[in-house]
């Protein structure tokens, strides 16, 4: 497999994804960057109830790191989720809890959070 491979599990929302994966590109020196995309994932990883859509998403990322070599995977969350409406400190609270949902999956990757800002900065938790 040639190239460098990331992970993001980011939100649907078309306004996350350029600034994630040119962040993901400049930080981690990636040149592809695997987007699986749910309306507010992180909601749905923290809240932890949705076995079916948490076992989907885990499959996503196993395919990522088993078949692509990604070797990190970002949580994002960000400023005006339509999926997650709720402030950015829940928000965070939701990314960290994230972090630790898919680190009990074992995948041998760093996992780390990030949230985008209403100027669609992206920044690391």
């Amino acid at each position: 497999m040639e190239g460098v491979f990331v992970t993001a599990i980011n939100c649907m929302d078309g306004r996350t994804q350029i600034p994630v994966i040119e962040w993901l590109k400049e930080k981690y020196s990636a040149e592809f960057v695997d987007m699986i995309t749910e309306p507010g994932p992180i909601k749905i990883l923290s809240e932890n109830k949705d076995k079916a859509l948490i076992n989907s998403i885990k499959k996503r990322v196993e395919i990522s790191v088993r078949k692509h070599n990604s070797k990190l995977v970002a949580i994002v969350g960000h400023y005006d989720c339509a999926g997650n409406p709720v402030d950015k400190n829940i928000q965070i609270e939701q990314i960290v809890k994230s972090t630790e949902i898919v680190k009990s999956w074992k995948f041998d990757v760093q996992i780390i959070g990030l949230w985008v800002n209403e100027k669609w900065e992206v920044c690391k938790i």
